[in-house]
């Protein structure tokens, strides 16, 4: 392999994971976000309809 090509392959897959990185930590947030919003449109339906959920364990239906 020449140190040429070693260069490129370093370059060009330093990029893409640094990009990745970048979207991951991004997108955690967000995701966050989402499954605070969730959670609390859970409470809400669940306390008009009058059905206790367990908020341990969502897929439970108390």
């Amino acid at each position: 392999m020449d140190i040429n090509e070693l260069i490129n392959l370093i370059v060009n897959n330093g990029f893409a994971v640094a990009v990745a990185g970048y979207l991951l930590i991004r997108l955690e947030k967000q995701i966050n976000s989402l499954s605070n919003s969730i959670n609390k449109l859970n409470t809400i339906i669940s306390t008009k309809l009058g059905v206790v959920i367990d908020n341990n364990d969502s897929n439970k239906v108390a």
